[in-house]
């Protein structure tokens, strides 16, 4: 299984999943990608992205790509609390 994680997550979260293939938004060359044109990104290569955008099930029809999304819910994005 490959993942992705958003790129507002600390990269030395791919440390704990261990197993699994896992890159960052950044080493893919994709930071600052609009999260629609993103997840068209990520689909073709990933089968789940990782974020704590809380907000981007209401800004995209997640429906329409095919793949998992995990929003993490933390009270910041600092590795600490995630």
């Amino acid at each position: 299984m490959k993942l992705i994680l958003d790129e507002c997550i600390d990269r030395r979260l791919t440390k704990e999943f261990i197993g699994y293939e896992i890159k960052t938004v950044p080493q893919m060359g994709w930071a600052g990608t609009k999260n629609g044109k993103l997840l068209a990104l990520i689909e073709t290569e990933f089968d789940v992205f990782i974020t704590v955008d809380r907000n981007l099930s209401f800004q995209q029809n997640l429906s329409q790509f095919n793949i998992a999304v995990v929003v993490l819910q933390a009270k910041s994005n600092r590795l600490m609390d995630i």
